[in-house]
């Protein structure tokens, strides 16, 4: 098939897709097109490298000086963000109360540009990853809050998954690379690397395996059907570059991944969740102590036919440990790798590198062991804050949510994810709680029972209106309407 005939087919297909999707929902915002296109460049390439004709190059002076056109296009989408959670009368102190650690996070990376070598490139990072946030909190703020987050992952995997796959066999200049020293064919599809697609596709199989799940009840429905139907379809494709991009990070997270999602969805799974939850939580310690105590991840990956030294990552990690960063507070935000450490890493190691290929050493070598430990009271708080949401009734993004977190965990321990990159962004849709705005709760509320006798709810439409009821105003509704809320 001619390339051009294949880019037009894939190019009607989307757009059919996107205005005939059984999945579409009519409630969700509009503005959800702001964090889609956020996503798709993190994902992605930034735009200064789609219009040079997707080159990757690293060199250490465009590094820290960045560039002038994706400057702006993230300013503009921080900005339009913003905008838009104004407009919806954010509560940034729910945020702050409910989020804590991550805030302290945030506040903690600005502090430590004051103590980088590049402080005028470090804030400009910090800058730009807040964009990160902002996007996550448009989505989880939405008036139907589940649908959203499926719709802006349904999206981006609709445009991604596909095109990743007409880049890789029919654009080869543009999805395929061919490392230098061996010749070795990289598939990178529309991301910037391999191991970049492999985490893509991974996200996108397990979103896709976790719909499938909670519509699997519904699945004699016309409607429910067709929307199974899709879901594997795209299932299958995210496979097929999980296989392609053959990064092991990606393939054994997928794997993690999917049996959490099977055990609290399986019969056993729920009667026993408790002991599910203590098993996740415990899986990843137990890993740390084999893997790195009895050196079982060498004989891991030497039983698979890999390198033993997991692609001479641990000479990078050694060399990284020899080079005596502030231990408490490291080299400042995102600022390791600029200037002469990073040219010292490129001459000693022989490979021009820009991570550390485990999250948590790239924490520590820029914000030191304070970062370190904040981060991980963060990880300890979101998987509360995700548990006591499994006990929620009713459809949740709580089970998808457990599953993001534990892969996380396992996947920083051979990439650097903590930071502005497609995991980090995708781990703040299941780290990040905003409780609902309750002038928007009680207006639903209003809404749903203005024909009852209620004196204190009937008729009110205003938002001033509402926001004078005390919060506890639904619970004076009707016996059958509690019922029915419950």
């Amino acid at each position: 098939m001619p390339p051009i005939l294949a880019l037009t087919i894939w190019f009607v297909l989307l757009v059919a897709l996107l205005l005939f999707d059984p999945a579409k929902d009519s409630r969700v915002s509009s503005a959800l097109w702001v964090p889609l296109i956020w996503m798709f460049i993190v994902a992605t390439r930034n735009p200064a490298q789609w219009l040079s004709g997707g080159e990757l190059r690293i060199v250490a002076g465009s590094m820290e000086e960045g560039n002038a056109l994706d400057r702006a296009v993230f300013v503009v989408l921080i900005i339009l963000a913003i905008g838009i959670l104004f407009s919806r009368t954010f509560r940034w102190d729910d945020f702050v109360s409910h989020n804590t650690a991550l805030v302290m996070f945030i506040l903690f990376a600005l502090v430590s540009v004051v103590w980088s070598d590049f402080p005028l490139v470090g804030i400009k990072r910090w800058s730009r990853d807040l964009g990160n946030y902002l996007m996550v909190l448009v989505v989880v703020s939405d008036r139907c809050r589940l649908e959203a987050v499926r719709t802006v992952f349904r999206r981006l995997f609709y445009l991604f998954i596909p095109l990743s796959i007409i880049l890789i066999k029919y654009y080869p200049q543009i999805g395929v690379t061919y490392w230098e020293w061996t010749g070795e064919t990289l598939y990178g599809g529309l991301a910037t690397s391999k191991n970049v697609l492999g985490a893509v596709s991974m996200v996108g199989a397990l979103f896709f395996f976790w719909d499938v799940q909670t519509r699997w009840v519904d699945r004699k429905l016309p409607r429910t059907k067709k929307i199974i139907a899709v879901n594997l379809a795209f299932l299958g494709m995210a496979l097929w570059l999980v296989y392609r991009a053959n990064s092991a990070t990606s393939r054994a997270c997928l794997a993690i991944g999917c049996l959490v999602i099977m055990a609290l969805y399986s019969k056993w799974g729920k009667r026993h969740i408790t002991l599910v939850k203590t098993l996740v939580l415990a899986s990843f310690p137990v890993y740390v102590v084999l893997a790195f105590g009895l050196d079982l991840s060498g004989e891991f990956a030497r039983s698979l036919g890999r390198n033993p030294t997991l692609t001479d990552r641990t000479q990078l990690w050694k060399i990284l440990l020899s080079m005596h960063t502030n231990p408490l507070i490291g080299s400042g935000y995102d600022s390791f790798w600029l200037g002469e450490r990073f040219l010292h890493v490129w001459h000693t190691f022989g490979e021009a590198i820009n991570e550390a290929h485990n999250g948590y050493l790239e924490v520590y070598l820029n914000l030191g062991f304070i970062g370190l430990l904040i981060l991980v009271v963060f990880l300890i708080t979101s998987y509360r804050g995700i548990c006591k949401r499994l006990a929620a009734p009713g459809p949740s993004f709580a089970p998808l949510a457990l599953a993001l977190w534990t892969v996380i965990l396992f996947y920083n321990m051979t990439e650097a994810a903590f930071r502005f990159h497609w995991m980090w962004i995708t781990f703040l849709f299941a780290a990040i709680y905003v409780p609902e705005h309750p002038v928007r709760e009680l207006r639903r509320v209003d809404k749903e029972i203005s024909a009852t006798a209620n004196p204190q709810l009937r008729g009110r439409r205003s938002t001033k209106e509402i926001s004078r009821l005390p919060a506890t105003a639904a619970l004076k509704a009707p016996p059958d309407f509690r019922r029915l809320k419950r």
